[in-house]
């Protein structure tokens, strides 16, 4: 069933079976897109585990990679250790192909959202869910995992956003990661209220955004770069300790300004194939905006992150980073 289960939630189809027997363990369907696996026995290092992809409905290849561990999963190819919670976010976006319907779900991941429409409900069921799992598993530390990928190429086509909030990260982490093929850490400087985010900021989890290349269609995507990433899901999933890599190999970013689309008559002032992690010198002219006016670089050097002059006035246009001292770990 599992491996049917990502068909059948995209086609809007409800599973026969709500639950059954995997190897290891039990699955037990929550709602659409909402997955939970409960093993029979933990396995050497368990950690209740959130695994969720399609928050932005075209991003595809964390949907596959998830597809492919799940496969693996029910044949039999590993055995579960851990408990699980893997969610499809956006599913409408998802079946559009499309980043959102009406407004990006990976900014109202907040307890006092007040916003009505099907991506505020959504944000809604998805924090419930995740609420509801940890509530069911107490005993085991939280790591949430948000899987995306970028809209544009990058300097770094795997990278990882560290959400900011009190809980400080855990030393394996960067040495999972630096095993698992990432390229680059960024640390965010303030509340960003993206699902990463809610997880570490409500659940004191271990949780991250990992962008994993750049945003491709369903069947365009190289999931053999992505195998490395897949052996981390997959030893999390067994409730097995990851491989770890040396986190001196990955380059780490901090946060220094976001660049907010204050007004309609507004405009980035670099082409629209920018990659991620360009640098741009002191003086640079970044941004044209009717309201806030120009925005240029100051004394120092920064790099831009996620540019996106399309986004609503009042969100995020880019992310303007300057290079940080790797973690002691």
């Amino acid at each position: 069933m599992l491996s049917e289960w990502l068909t059948l939630s995209l086609e809007a189809r409800t599973p026969e079976r709500p639950e059954g027997r995997i190897p290891g363990g039990r699955y037990r369907l929550l709602g659409p897109g909402l997955l939970e696996l409960i093993p029979d026995q933990p396995g050497e290092a368990p950690r209740a585990t959130v695994l969720s992809a399609g928050i932005h409905g075209n991003e595809t290849a964390p949907i596959e990679l998830l597809g492919e561990c799940l496969a693996r999963l029910e044949a039999g190819l590993t055995r579960l250790g851990a408990p699980v919670l893997v969610i499809l976010g956006n599913l409408e976006a998802i079946r559009r192909a499309e980043r959102y319907v009406s407004t990006n779900l990976n900014r109202l991941f907040r307890r006092d959202i007040d916003e009505v429409g099907m991506e505020p409900d959504r944000a809604r069921e998805l924090m419930a869910a995740v609420d509801g799992f940890h509530a069911r598993h107490p005993a085991h530390s939280r790591l949430h995992y948000d899987l995306h990928t970028a809209i544009r190429d990058s300097r770094y086509p795997c990278f990882v956003v560290s959400p900011y909030a009190a809980t400080a990260v855990a030393p394996e982490q960067w040495r999972w990661f630096a095993a698992a093929g990432i390229q680059a850490v960024l640390h965010q400087h303030r509340h960003s209220w993206t699902f990463s985010h809610y997880s570490k900021h409500y659940h004191g989890a271990q949780a991250f955004t990992l962008e994993l290349g750049r945003a491709l269609p369903f069947g365009h995507n190289d999931l053999a770069a992505l195998a490395p990433m897949g052996r981390l899901l997959e030893s999390l999933i067994a409730g097995r300790e990851p491989a770890a890599g040396d986190p001196g190999r990955m380059a780490f970013f901090q946060v220094e300004h976001e660049l907010m689309r204050e007004a309609e008559a507004f405009r980035l002032c670099f082409p629209d194939d920018t990659p991620n992690f360009t640098e741009f010198a002191p003086g640079t002219l970044l941004a044209e905006d009717g309201k806030a006016g120009d925005y240029r670089v100051g004394a120092t050097p920064l790099r831009v992150v996620f540019p996106n002059a399309q986004v609503e006035p009042g969100a995020r246009a880019a992310l303007l980073v300057s290079p940080a001292s790797a973690p002691e770990t």
